[in-house]
């Protein structure tokens, strides 16, 4: 029973925190909205070295105008992004966050909300200023309770005016500290874009769009030097991969269910062999054949699906613990298959030693000692 309670456990805990991924990343993308655009270096296809989509980036700023002057009628607004990791540092307080390096359109174009000050202007942006709005790990982290509006932080021994804090939103968005593009091109000597992100006017098709924005990047760019993606396309390369995680860890998991069956039968044979009086006793008193082999086997799919039970159960109560951290869950799907794995195990690997037991001689079992 042991044997399967882990094996169920195993299969169940592993889906359910997959499950939990998948959920987090689509709970991240719901709350962008849907008309997002992103336009990365190289062909985003995830397959084999990720590395190799970012060799040599050629992504420039006047790929954003191009695309501002082609279908700025459909865009609502657009930035240059980039993304970095650097110790954020107040006094003798530090905090390693992220930097997102992007426009004034940044806070639209991810829902982004201010809770005191202001974000960073155009002509901030124009300057190069070092000014910086902060999220709300970030603020608790080296401010705790205080306003920190008008304070200096220091982002790689740089300085910079903290103008805006945000309201919390995700861990994906609190541990930034956004600044001016332009800055972070001086500051970090950044070459070309790290991606491109726009968001489309409402009503308007994004994949539509998309193919609109491709078709005039390629009149400067290579097919195989970007990839352009809306936020369906991205969540469902991201779900085809985490499907594949999950149904190889599940694989690898249903191997404890299988050494737990075989657990199962070797238990068994040892009972048919320790039960052989009493076998003999029972086809004394008229019971069959068939009636002694179905009674081991009710015997082998009780204790397989018992310890089935108790390893969804104990899969359930993990999930409960992974839930703070990320949504996980046990799909019905993965519930049910765990299960009948379990009634099939007893019943595949208690067959054997219940018909063992069914062909037993009568006389031969009562003299057996």
């Amino acid at each position: 029973m042991l044997g399967v309670i882990i094996g169920v456990f195993a299969v169940a805990s592993l889906v359910s925190i997959v499950r939990g991924f998948q959920n987090y990343v689509k709970n991240e993308f719901d709350a962008l909205g849907s008309n997002l655009i992103f336009i990365m270096p190289g062909k985003i296809d995830f397959t084999g070295d990720p590395s190799r989509n970012f060799t040599g980036n050629k992504l420039k700023y006047r790929h954003v105008e191009r695309i501002q002057t082609d279908h700025g009628d459909k865009i609502e607004a657009i930035t240059p992004w980039y993304e970095l990791s650097k110790n954020a540092v107040y006094k003798t307080k530090v905090f390693y966050s992220a930097v997102g390096g992007a426009n004034e359109s940044v806070a639209d174009l991810f829902n982004l909300v201010v809770v005191d000050g202001r974000f960073f202007t155009k002509a901030e942006v124009d300057a190069k200023t070092k000014v910086v709005v902060i999220g709300s790990e970030v603020r608790e982290e080296l401010f705790s309770s205080r306003n920190p509006i008008g304070e200096k932080i220091k982002v790689d021994s740089v300085s910079y005016l903290i103008v805006g804090t945000l309201k919390e939103k995700s861990p994906n968005y609190d541990n930034f500290v956004y600044i001016p593009y332009t800055t972070a091109e001086s500051e970090f000597n950044l070459k070309n874009i790290g991606s491109i992100v726009i968001k489309t006017k409402g009503g308007e098709d994004a994949n539509t769009i998309k193919e609109e924005i491709r078709h005039s990047l390629l009149r400067e760019l290579k097919d195989e030097e970007f990839s352009v993606s809306t936020q369906e396309d991205l969540l469902q390369r991201i779900n085809d991969i985490l499907k594949i995680i999950e149904s190889g860890l599940a694989a690898i998991a249903a191997i404890s269910l299988l050494v737990g069956g075989i657990g199962i039968m070797n238990i068994m044979l040892v009972s048919v062999t320790e039960r052989t009086r009493e076998i003999g006793l029972i086809k004394a008193l008229g019971a069959t054949g068939k009636d002694i082999a179905l009674q081991f086997l009710y015997e082998s799919v009780f204790i397989s699906v018992t310890g089935g039970l108790v390893g969804l159960a104990l899969a359930w109560l993990a999930t409960l613990v992974a839930k703070t951290w990320i949504p996980a869950e046990i799909p019905l799907w993965a519930a049910l298959v765990s299960l009948g794995f379990s009634f099939l195990v007893g019943i595949g690997f208690g067959t054997y030693p219940a018909i063992k037991a069914g062909k037993k001689d009568p006389i031969v079992a009562l003299r057996y000692e």
